[in-house]
């Protein structure tokens, strides 16, 4: 048995037959080495067949996401300069030339497939992988986690994203069977979880987003051996006493699918889990700005060298070129993603270069934030963004509870034990869960601007009487950018900071003619302990003024 979907079966004899065939049909269009063909189909044996059909007429193939618009399916196949599209009642343009006839043979140097991702300039950037890259990560896939016939391997992964390569060519090739998730199951941890149990999967790659809240679910019988994980970074140890392994995976899609591995085991780490060590065959170098080798358990930037180096971008020269360093010895791809070398000879990885934010002047990474709040036990999992709020970027912290929903003075206390004030995220916000893209990672793009609606609960709203928490609270909503504040609301729990405690300061004095310190504001940070300071200095006043002075005064604070 090759391929199980549901209740539907395919041979290997039956693959080999229907691939077959399809590649004569390919031939006969002029497919053959370097001669790219498009696959638009669905998750289904015929997307299998295609793959294999389109390889053994000698061409390489490109995976067309389905839920792409139709723009950037154009954009794609102009780009890619697909001579065949192989579709189920698609529409595309079209194309203005037939493939030309090839002929020659397949060598590991010959493209294998070509990849799109986004591109920093809007523009989709294809890598080109070919045979031998391929080749490197099947053989150290089939060793390392000793495939044979007997294996049931899992295919979830988006049909655009590479780890769908890996989901299938080190089992077929070594005669164990996949069985391909539906569109439900493998958007879903708890689908998910119970799908790989009733179709005794053994080994199964889940995209990081996917599986941290399935690693942490409860596990029943289940014959999975290994619980493969990458994409995104990794933030959670698993627990004690789950029937598998869980192995963390590294790599641009430039390497081919996996440049580092290796498992991860259950801790209490503060530190979140590494990215294991170099796969067969590839050297990681950890460099700084001149491309000099940085120190042990210092931070440099990641470049990737050895078999899985890809040829470089489809019709993009300057950029491969930039990207794709040739040294002495070889090629080394510059990923922009940091990382250090840690005591046990794993790699932490550290975030990206352009994923940073810059809040208030202070260079922040967002995962460093995301793997603290992975410790609290009341949430399931999280991310952290830098987004603009009325004109000011603010940290922002997306939280999906693990059960009952935690507070966001709870969160913010706990974050401020480990991280310094300027890291802590001024909003937090509830979700059911994470937005995912097709390829099952962190859709950025799509997670919302905080609002009243979706923030996390903070105290119980209690209305501010007095004229003097009445004004404060006017002017702590101004300052904030938020509808209303309340009396036991906290100063730096609704994102102020110093900068704005200094205009709170002046404000107050502005409005009600006394002298409020940041210390004040550090020791009273509720707009009800603010005003009572207010009030006290306000009696002092009084009582050293005359009686039309002490009138004037507060006829010119209820005029304000």
């Amino acid at each position: 048995m090759a391929l199980r979907m549901g209740a539907a079966r395919l041979t290997y004899g039956q693959l080999n037959a229907r691939a077959e065939e399809l590649a004569r049909r390919l031939r006969s269009l002029g497919v053959g080495p370097e001669v790219v063909v498009a696959i638009c189909l669905d998750r289904s044996f015929d997307y299998v067949i295609a793959t294999l059909a389109v390889w053994k007429a000698g061409g390489a193939y490109l995976p067309v996401d389905l839920e792409w618009p139709q723009e950037r399916r154009g954009l794609v196949l102009e780009d890619a300069r697909a001579a065949v599209v192989i579709s189920r009642g698609l529409k595309v343009e079209v194309l203005r030339e037939t493939a030309a006839a090839a002929v020659g043979e397949i060598t590991r140097e010959s493209l294998a497939y070509i990849i799109y991702t986004s591109g920093s300039t809007g523009r989709p950037k294809g890598v080109e992988v070919t045979h031998g890259n391929l080749l490197n990560l099947v053989f150290w896939h089939r060793r390392t986690f000793g495939i044979t016939a007997a294996d049931r391997g899992s295919h979830v992964a988006g049909l655009a994203f590479d780890a769908a390569v890996w989901e299938l060519w080190p089992y077929l090739s070594a005669g164990a069977s996949v069985t391909l998730a539906d569109e439900t199951t493998r958007r879903s941890p708890d689908l998910l979880r119970a799908w790989l149990a009733a179709e005794n999967v053994t080994i199964s790659f889940v995209p990081t987003a996917l599986a941290e809240p399935m690693f942490q679910g409860q596990w029943t019988t289940t014959m999975l051996r290994y619980l493969l994980t990458g994409a995104d970074t990794l933030h959670r140890y698993p627990a004690a006493g789950l029937p598998f392994q869980l192995v963390n995976n590294y790599g641009p899609t430039e390497c081919t699918v996996v440049a580092t591995s290796g498992v991860v085991k259950p801790a209490s780490n503060p530190q979140k889990p590494g990215i294991g060590t170099a796969i067969a065959n590839m050297q990681i170098h950890l460099l700084n700005e001149k491309q000099e080798p940085v120190a042990a358990g210092e931070t440099g930037e990641i470049y990737i060298g050895g078999t899985g180096v890809a040829r470089g971008y489809r019709n993009q020269p300057e950029l491969t070129a930039q990207k794709f360093i040739t040294v002495e010895g070889g090629r080394m791809y510059r990923t922009g993603d940091l990382g250090a070398l840690m005591p046990d000879g794993q790699i932490a990885f550290h975030g990206r270069l352009d994923n940073q934010e810059k809040i208030r002047g202070n260079r922040i990474e967002p995962d460093e934030i995301v793997s603290v709040l992975a410790r609290h036990p009341k949430v399931a999992t999280a991310a952290v963004a830098g987004v603009g709020v009325n004109g000011n970027k603010q940290l922002v912290a997306y939280i999906v509870p693990a059960g009952q929903a935690p507070r966001s003075s709870e969160l913010r206390e706990f974050l401020a034990r480990v991280l310094p004030e300027y890291m802590i995220p001024s909003a937090f916000v509830k979700l059911a869960a994470l937005p995912l893209t097709s390829n099952g990672k962190l859709d950025r793009a799509a997670l919302p601007a905080p609002s009243a609606e979706n923030a996390l609960d903070t105290t119980a709203y209690r209305a501010p009487e007095s004229p003097v928490e009445i004004q404060m609270a006017s002017i702590l909503a101004e300052l904030l950018h938020v509808e209303r504040v309340g009396l036991d609301d906290n100063f730096f729990l609704l994102g102020g900071h110093s900068l704005l405690g200094t205009q709170l300061v002046l404000r107050a004095k502005d409005r009600f003619g006394v002298t409020l310190t940041l210390r004040d504001l550090f020791t009273a940070q509720t707009v009800g302990k603010l005003s009572d300071e207010i009030e006290r200095q306000l009696i002092e006043k009084l009582e050293s003024m005359s009686e039309e002075e002490a009138g004037l005064m507060l006829a010119r604070m209820e005029i304000q």
